[in-house]
């Protein structure tokens, strides 16, 4: 029996190798993410331990310019530090942000990536940090020192002059040298400024004072023994580590990132594998019909149920084996590519070897073996049941009346059941409604997968008048053969409707969220540009005292963040936008419940009507608060608005919390120009800020881009990521219309002979293709549109405006891309059938 099986493998090698190109294709993402995840890991572990090399301990503080919660290291303790038994040494560090524009003027990196610091040279006037490749670190006021990528994409040459903005108006520096470095935000893509360290202080805190120390040790310290020491002399808002133990800390924390990518990545490798267990299922299913005759012989050799069973399991071993050998040298070099393609997008990895785990070879290799062989149990299941006087027919095996019947029942209990759940979540509307509607969503699509043999003749039915009207003789048979093998048909229908189904039900649900998130948008705002910090980091009050001396500026308010503390000392914390009077209404647009929102000139606060009816506050009443100074007021209630999610859920006066903040925290600030959007007014927006790369100006297409864009990203990722469970969809057409035209060989050679021509039976191949194709994603369309209405419907409470949208133009799309793939699926099995001899044809059997 296993030498019967290696030959059937070896005598339908062309007939499986689809079912090889599915298998592989799955084998290939599940090795390749693991490959790539251990191998990104690695190198940032590494990464990790050697920038905590040659620390002992590091101590970090949360203290920031202006922020008077959290102290800083001053120069006394510094020197006490290093004056403690067993310290090699030990360096003061500031940083914030610090942005270099290219020669475009455009900001280079991502903002949040983009880094300064100081430039600690110790003995030798070297900083143990940084290696120079050119010049040397500033020791200037008027100097800074650039990492090699930023100076090569800005083009900037030692001696020249740099513009370099922070978070306060930008300033020319002269560079001074130019460095390599494992500094993370480097390694991300972005950029790292080292300043004399007496001038970054000055930018990113105080004068004298550092937020982090490192601590080197001498020979034969522990590194326990000298954090120990160092503990006492810090402040208490500090905290001080090993290096090993940071090493570890930051070890976890890319484990930790890596695990989400991973698990993302594996979900659209289990989709696409059990797309296609279909594909396997079908093709051993249409094999062992087309064997019937030789299995039943083997019985009536005496080969029992369990040899026979075996070895159609023993074949699907093989065949996902094979697949797996080649799927997993497809997934290493696929991780290999995924790693260089991250360098030609920005992202810096570091270097390291290629990990091939044992657990991604053991996990590729089981999944494509398991996989295989769990497809083909029903297959073999039936194989073993084919009895040996059907040796004497010619008859495939045909599926009874009590097995539909049974399939059927048991799809339609799945189906019923799952929507109801489905129903059922989308009204609960909360975590658990959720879990009800992720449980419902797969029993429907499985059911419906168990009912597509009985859909079909219905669904199929519809479409052939037309396809008759249309395409004459052709048309007709190939609407008849789409529905002669109704299981057949479904089981390639499947993997069709399972990947649109998909595809529908997230653009469904992202169509619907960036419209509900674009009304929103234009719904609440009447600015005509929005200007930020690029890093997402505070902008500097300069900055808002140059926008309102703008030429063309008719309003400009800032969102200003504060928090006040209602209700006495234990009191409930509550979120303020500090906004400027009489402006705030002219940039965003302002429904008011009661009262007016002028009272805010009157120093009065105005508070969204949810937030005060939870409070059981209105309009007039009085309300006690502290400020995060800890002084004391009562302000009072001059307004009601409906809330939004641009503003805070009180508005206050700039003027009135301004005394209470040593720095304001303006994340950012909204203007209407006179004249609206314009390239003169932004012009003068750019100049009033003083060409600052660092500032980002968005005007209102870029706002409403920058609120709902993210979700037309994901839904491209989505898109790319499910086009492999489509790509395993196709291969299962492909074998399906080529298995088809084997069987058939006879009846098309009757056809050729009696009129019908090569032309027509490539037509009529091709229909079928197309007809099959349509029809599962006919289905799938359907269902995802149902499951993407109720995920949308548990979300809606959430998301103010929300309106179920369908993207009816996405959806023809998808049925025009599903009916290419028909025509595409049936090139070669068409082409096969229109070139066979009639005569040869007419005494197959």
């Amino acid at each position: 029996m296993f030498r019967t099986a290696l030959r059937n493998v070896l005598a339908h090698k062309a007939r499986l190798l689809m079912t090889v190109l599915a298998v592989m294709l799955g084998v290939a993402f599940v090795s390749g993410t693991l490959v790539f995840t251990d191998t990104l890991g690695n190198a940032f572990r590494n990464q990790s331990a050697k920038n905590y090399d040659d620390v002992a301990v590091a101590v970090k503080t949360w203290a920031q310019r202006g922020d008077d919660q959290a102290d800083g290291i001053d120069e006394a303790t510094l020197e006490k530090i290093r004056d403690l038994d067993g310290v090699a040494g030990a360096t003061g560090r500031v940083s914030g942000f610090a942005g270099v524009a290219d020669t475009g003027g455009k900001l280079i990196g991502d903002g949040w990536s983009n880094t300064g610091s100081n430039f600690s040279p110790g003995s030798g006037g070297k900083d143990p940090q940084y290696t120079f490749t050119d010049g040397s670190g500033p020791v200037e006021p008027g100097q800074v020192a650039l990492d090699k990528e930023t100076a090569a994409k800005g083009e900037y040459r030692v001696g020249k002059p740099v513009r370099v903005a922070t978070n306060g108006p930008v300033k020319e520096y002269t560079l001074s040298g130019i460095f390599t470095t494992e500094d993370g935000a480097v390694n991300a893509g972005g950029s790292l400024v080292l300043f004399d360290t007496e001038v970054a202080q000055k930018l990113y805190l105080e004068p004298g004072e550092f937020s982090d120390v490192t601590v080197a040790a001498t020979a034969g310290t522990s590194d326990q023994k000298l954090l120990d020491a160092v503990k006492p002399l810090l402040p208490e808002s500090a905290e001080a580590k090993t290096g090993a133990d940071l090493a570890d800390e930051e070890a976890k924390m890319t484990e930790s990132g890596l695990k989400s990518l991973n698990a993302m990545l594996l979900a659209f490798a289990a989709i696409a594998l059990f797309v296609g267990v279909f594909l396997i299922a079908n093709t051993f299913t249409m094999l062992i019909a087309q064997r019937t005759k030789e299995l039943a012989l083997m019985r009536a050799v005496g080969a029992s149920r369990r040899q026979v069973k075996r070895a159609i399991l023993l074949e699907a071993g093989v065949v996902g084996l094979v697949a797996s050998v080649i799927g997993f040298a497809l997934g290493v070099a696929l991780a290999v590519g995924l790693r260089s393609a991250m360098g030609v997008f920005g992202g810096k990895i570091p270097a390291g070897p290629l990990v091939v785990s044992p657990t991604a070879v053991l996990s590729a290799f089981a999944v494509g073996v398991l996989i295989t062989v769990f497809a083909a149990w029903l297959p073999a299941r039936r194989a073993a049941k084919i009895p040996p006087v059907a040796a004497m027919s010619s008859v495939h095996a045909v599926a009874t009346t009590k097995s539909l019947v049974v399939r059927n029942s048991f799809g339609a209990v799945l189906t019923l059941l799952g929507s109801a759940l489905i129903v059922a979540g989308a009204a609960q509307g909360d975590e658990n409604g959720r879990w009800l509607l992720g449980g419902g969503a797969f029993l429907a699509l499985v059911g419906v997968i168990v009912l597509i043999p009985l859909l079909s003749r219905p669904v199929i039915a519809v479409a052939r008048p037309l396809l008759r009207k249309l395409f004459g003789v052709s048309g007709k048979l190939a609407a008849q053969n789409a529905v002669r093998n109704p299981r057949r048909t479904g089981a390639t229908a499947s993997a069709l409707a399972i990947g649109l189904t998909l595809v529908t039900g997230i653009s469904v649900l992202g169509v619907t969220l960036g419209q509900a998130i674009d009304k929103m948008t234009t719904d609440n705002i009447r600015a005509d540009y929005m200007v930020s910090m690029a890093s997402g980091d505070s902008l500097d009050e300069s900055a808002l005292t140059a926008l309102r001396k703008a030429d063309g500026v008719a309003a400009a308010s800032p969102q200003r963040s504060v928090w006040l503390t209602v209700g006495g000392k234990d009191g409930e914390g509550v979120s303020a936008s500090g906004v400027t009077p009489g402006d705030v209404e002219k940039v965003f647009d302002l429904k008011t419940v009661s009262g007016s929102l002028s009272s805010l000139k009157d120093d009065e606060i105005v508070v969204d009507r949810k937030t005060a009816k939870s409070h059981g506050w209105k309009t007039g009443d009085s309300v006690p608060v502290t400020f995060q100074d800890e002084k004391k007021a009562t302000l009072k209630i001059g307004a009601l608005y409906e809330g939004n999610e641009f503003l805070s859920p009180v508005l206050i006066s700039e003027t009135v919390v301004a005394p209470h903040e040593s720095t304001a925290n303006i994340r950012e600030v909204w203007l209407t120009m006179e004249g609206g959007q314009s390239d003169a007014n932004e012009a003068a927006v750019v100049k009033a800020l003083g060409d600052n790369p660092a500032m980002s100006i968005v005007d209102r297409q870029g706002i409403r881009d920058l609120f709902g864009g993210f979700i037309n990203t994901a839904l491209n990722i989505m898109y790319g990521l499910l086009a492999m469970a489509l790509v395993i969809a196709v291969l299962g057409v492909v074998n399906t219309l080529a298995m088809s035209v084997f069987e058939r060989q006879q009846e098309i050679g009757m056809l050729r002979a009696i009129g019908l021509d090569r032309r027509r039976v490539k037509r009529m191949i091709r229909l079928e293709a197309v007809v099959i194709s349509l029809f599962g994603a006919v289905v799938g369309v359907a269902l995802g549109t149902f499951i993407g209405w109720a995920i949308g419907k548990s979300l809606s409470a959430s998301i103010p405006g929300y309106a179920l949208v369908i993207p009816w133009d996405r959806l023809a799309l998808f049925l025009v891309l599903a009916g290419l793939v028909g025509v595409l699926a049936s090139l070669w099995p068409a082409r096969s059938g229109a070139k066979l001899n009639m005569l040869t044809a007419i005494k197959t059997e």
